[in-house]
């Protein structure tokens, strides 16, 4: 029994979104596809453009008490895997992907820093919906960040921008040993979340124009088959290319 306990109890994260989406108890997979587009977008051309902006990616490992640790050497391994899981499938989307460079990336910081918080936002919102829909979206993907964009499109060339947020979490041995503890006093304690999202933003419009979201208990980016799968998901119902 120890050991069947020990199994589903190998990791958690303790940050506030995940608290608020795994509260919902909703399942991992992407939105029906309808969800997923915002209004009057249904495909992208071939010959359009797309910047494939920085994996933003984090990894942590939980402490007895719940408390979520960086640990900068699983984050550096999962997006070393994660990158090269997002090139492999990009590359099979049969639309040009372009990964931007480290100095772009920083020029655009803020930029980054504000799609991030709308994509939060959209995941809580419009992704979980319920008592946190919003009545003004109606229940559609309708989201935009303005003329924040353009700067990224000028640099670039490119029209649109996929953007990349994970962050996963692990049980530490001492987090394992109190989670079968108290089940065996038959108290239940949070197990592992792995949450995060992937967004197309129309650099001219600031438009998202897809959206799918992640949320689940399994996955372990550490791996690089395991990280592929991750990818998988998050990419799952990406719009069609005519």
């Amino acid at each position: 029994m120890f050991h069947r306990l020990a199994a589903t109890a190998r990791r958690c994260s303790g940050a506030l979104l995940v608290s608020v989406l795994a509260s919902t108890a909703l399942p991992a997979l992407a939105q029906t596809p309808s969800r997923n587009l915002a209004p009057g977008f249904t495909h992208l051309e071939r010959s359009d453009k797309i910047v494939l902006m920085p994996v933003d990616v984090e990894l942590f490992s939980l402490s007895a008490g719940g408390v979520p640790e960086p640990k900068a050497d699983w984050t550096a391994d999962a997006l070393g895997h994660m990158k090269t899981a997002l090139s492999n499938k990009t590359a099979a989307l049969g639309v040009a992907f372009d990964a931007v460079d480290d100095a772009t990336a920083d020029e655009f910081a803020e930029q980054s820093a504000l799609q991030a918080a709308v994509a939060r936002s959209i995941a809580l919102h419009h992704g979980v919906g319920g008592g946190w829909a919003l009545p003004t979206k109606q229940g559609k993907l309708d989201w935009s960040l303005g003329d924040t964009m353009k700067p990224i499109a000028q640099r670039t060339g490119a029209r649109y921008g996929l953007f990349v947020w994970v962050r996963d979490s692990y049980a530490s041995a001492e987090r394992k040993a109190a989670m079968v503890a108290l089940a065996l006093l038959g108290i239940g304690i949070a197990g592992g979340t792995q949450v995060g999202y992937a967004s197309l933003v129309d650099f001219e419009t600031g438009r998202v124009l897809w959206f799918n979201r992640l949320l689940r208990a399994d996955g372990d980016l550490r791996d690089a088959t395991a990280a592929a799968e991750t990818i998988n998901v998050l990419m799952t119902g990406f719009p069609a290319v005519r």
